[in-house]
């Protein structure tokens, strides 16, 4: 018997119901367990990048997918490890050494605001060395009342178990992510799998195009920052900074901003003069304009960029709801509704307000 149309749309809202619904249960859930979820997000975000390679290896070598994952995961592996090897001790060394010189640091910028001489805060007689001192000695009696010493212990084991569960994983989601991707759609009823399907078909090589042109963005400001802090300005640390660089490309706004910061205070410290500070205005002038108006640009597309308050919208919304990992997936999941909703509106990803505002008419 066929059904009328007023038990049609009941059917649809019974849906639209149940799917907010195990949507909403979802997201509590992942709030919940937000702790162990960055293995998880990292894990996928290599993978998501490594398949299209799968993909290519299987059918030219006439192995099964299984064997062409695990031979990707071999060398990468094998890649991270020899990096490790040889880059990880100076990196560590580098990062020892900047920490040690932390109080230099703030002591050398309070004399560039403050200058030499005494100034009067909070009522008293004091200078630059005295402040900085200050300030450092209370960042240490902080971390000993924080208990530093058993936090740093129970975060190196974190870290390490999250290494290798990350390293698990990928492995896992190499040989099986398309699986894993098809049985997402059994979340959604019966009638909205085929509109879903479509909605991940025209969402794949958004998504795709996002984590890989983040990844050349990381390399890229890495080796462009060592380049800059290494042979231009000769820091001592520059291998570490610009790790720090690269890494702190993959939070939206604030990462480069703090990078700036770190890597400035570590100029202001061997500034030899008022050239010197120039210099180093230049260079991150050069650094942020080029990943910004030519490399992000280039390797992202258009389709991937959202505008810079919809960004920090999403880069704070999904830090603080589920940390680093909300972080890393805070894009990825505003640019999966915006394809979503077009397909729903069956409208296109781009288009000027004024076409919109036409339509109406």
């Amino acid at each position: 018997m066929a059904k009328t149309d007023g038990e049609r749309e009941a059917a649809r809202q019974i849906d639209l119901v149940a799917v907010l619904l195990v949507a909403f249960a979802i997201l509590v859930f992942l709030y919940l367990i937000h702790v162990f979820l960055l293995p998880f997000v990292v894990a996928g975000a290599i993978a998501y990048i490594l398949t299209p390679l799968v993909d290519r290896l299987a059918p030219k070598g006439g192995a099964p997918r299984a064997f062409a994952a695990l031979g990707v995961f071999s060398v990468l592996v094998g890649l991270v490890a020899g990096l490790v090897y040889f880059a990880g001790p100076v990196l560590v060394q580098q990062a020892i050494g900047t920490l040690a010189h932390f109080q230099d640091l703030i002591q050398r910028l309070l004399e560039r605001l403050l200058g030499n001489s005494q100034v009067q805060f909070l009522g008293a007689q004091t200078s630059a060395a005295e402040l900085a001192a200050s300030f450092t000695a209370s960042l240490r009696d902080l971390a000993r009342e924080a208990g530093a010493a058993l936090s740093l212990l129970g975060w190196t084991f974190g870290g390490v178990f999250g290494f290798f569960l990350t390293l698990t994983l990928l492995a896992y989601f190499l040989v099986d992510g398309r699986k894993i991707l098809r049985g997402l759609l059994w979340i959604f009823p019966p009638p909205w799998r085929p509109r879903t399907a479509r909605i991940m078909l025209d969402l794949h090589p958004i998504l795709l195009r996002y984590f890989v042109g983040i990844a050349i963005v990381i390399i890229y400001a890495s080796f462009a920052a060592y380049l800059g802090l290494g042979f231009f300005l000769r820091l001592q640390h520059a291998a570490f900074l610009a790790v720090a660089t690269g890494i702190l490309e993959v939070v939206p706004v604030a990462g480069p901003a703090l990078a700036a910061i770190i890597a400035g205070l570590a100029a202001l410290q061997e500034a030899k003069g008022i050239w010197s500070i120039v210099d180093y205005v230049i260079y991150a002038s050069a650094l942020r304009l080029s990943i910004d108006q030519l490399v992000g640009p280039l390797v992202l597309g258009r389709a991937a960029r959202l505008n810079p308050p919809l960004v920090i919208f999403c880069f704070l919304t999904g830090g603080l709801l589920f940390g680093i990992a909300g972080v890393i997936l805070a894009v990825p999941a505003a640019l999966t509704i915006k394809v979503a909703l077009a397909a729903m509106y069956r409208e296109p990803l781009l288009g000027p307000l004024k076409t919109i505002a036409s339509q109406s008419e």
